[in-house]
């Protein structure tokens, strides 16, 4: 098979640039793994930075119409009361909430929009296991399809948004410097009641940290632990994590004897990581692929969006023409490093002076009320709701018997 892009991955990155190259009229083939994207416990807090992004290719209505919850709020629960941490109704614009969707429903969406376009193809249960390279140049992929069998895609550029753990970032021996975490998550859900906290909080009480996230009609909770101390959590028994719920969110009650066994939890790994070079000649890595991130601000999905509006921007005009400049695959780099290594330093920096103290400890430092400060007031949701240099689409839709689209594509001018 040939084509002009081929992305390995359809998580928020891969499907998102896929939606963008196809509207605009370049071929795309998006490959995943999987044979659906019902994965539990991914990530599902879609910040106003893609929210914005939705709206201008004009899915933000859709969006809004799969069941999802709003967070106006962030703010910490400590044995003395809550401290207020964010508040997102402070930010410009339309969108000034957290949007808590399964990211199932938003991959969904995403991949259901780009298959409107003939230029697209979506192949599941493909999984990519090496590059293809002809003199040097990355020329596409290979893959095993659902039967076991070997199929080649060759392609003017290709695209690796296949996760933290990128089959072809190892393909192509790009090793990602490591920084590390002081923990890991444990993620399981309990019912959600009427007269509960109406909005998402972080409990923290002696050596003990718990993330509890409002969903429509459930909590979806992520206790804290120690890095590499799930299995001994799990020797002591499903019995003690209760035990430690219900000490931590007491007004959950009878509900946490819900959790039955850790069958019905996922561990999340923490890791923060990124890659020096993001590209070759004819490979471009972007997302987790480029930059694994800490769940603190919960912001991975949305930097992964925005490196994949900022790869359509920058790379889509050539690949009109059927090119893939290494300089635009350098110009994606430059362009997303900065965000990238700003929100992981301040992710690592909550790590070591917040996370790693609180789990070691017997008890919890005094938390200031930094929303007393102005400048923290007005920065700080502007920091976690649009991020330090959130993109916005530059790449127009082909429109058929659009004169003004053919002379942008004849002249590689669509975007500058």
């Amino acid at each position: 098979m040939d084509t002009t892009c081929v992305i390995a991955g359809g998580g928020p990155a891969g499907a998102v640039l896929g939606l963008l190259l196809a509207r605009a009229g370049v071929d795309v083939t998006l490959l995943e793994k999987h044979a659906d994207f019902l994965r539990d416990f991914r990530g599902d807090t879609i910040h106003p930075s893609t929210l914005q992004v939705l709206d201008e290719i004009g899915l933000a209505e859709a969006f809004h119409r799969l069941p999802h919850f709003e967070a106006h709020t962030m703010s910490v629960e400590t044995d003395e009361g809550r401290v207020p941490i964010a508040d997102l109704r402070r930010l410009p614009g339309k969108y000034r909430y957290i949007a808590f969707v399964p990211q199932w429903d938003f991959l969904d969406l995403v991949t259901g929009e780009a298959r409107r376009y003939p230029n697209f193809r979506l192949l599941m249960n493909a999984t990519v296991t090496d590059l293809v390279r002809d003199d040097g140049v990355v020329r596409g992929v290979r893959y095993r399809d659902e039967h076991g069998a070997e199929h080649e895609i060759r392609a003017t550029l290709t695209v690796a948004a296949d996760g933290r753990t990128s089959v072809l970032r190892q393909a192509a021996g790009l090793a990602p410097r490591r920084f590390g975490a002081p923990m890991d998550v444990v993620w399981f859900r309990l019912p959600r009641e009427d007269g509960d906290p109406g909005q998402p909080f972080l409990r923290a009480s002696a050596g003990e940290l718990m993330v509890a996230i409002v969903r429509e009609t459930h909590w979806q909770l992520a206790y804290v632990i120690p890095k590499g101390g799930f299995e001994a959590l799990r020797a002591q028994g499903v019995g003690e994590l209760r035990d430690r719920v219900r000490r931590l969110l007491p007004f959950l009650g009878g509900r946490v004897d819900e959790l039955r066994s850790f069958d019905e939890t996922g561990v999340l790994r923490v890791e923060v990581n990124r890659i020096s070079r993001w590209h070759l000649p004819g490979l471009l890595l972007i997302g987790d692929a480029a930059h694994a991130m800490s769940p603190v601000f919960g912001v991975g999905i949305n930097l992964a969006v925005q490196d994949a509006v900022a790869t359509a921007n920058i790379v889509g005009p050539a690949l009109l023409r059927g090119r893939a400049p290494s300089a635009l695959l350098a110009r994606v780099q430059r362009r997303r490093r900065v965000p990238t290594v700003v929100v992981q330093t301040a992710q690592r920096l909550v790590q070591d002076r917040f996370i790693r103290p609180a789990l070691a400890s017997r008890s919890v430092r005094t938390i200031p009320d930094l929303t007393r400060v102005p400048v923290v007031r007005s920065l700080l949701p502007r920091f976690v709701g649009l991020g330090v240099l959130p993109e916005h689409v530059r790449l127009p839709p082909r429109v058929k018997g659009s004169q003004q689209m053919d002379k942008e594509e004849a002249t590689g001018d669509a975007v500058q």
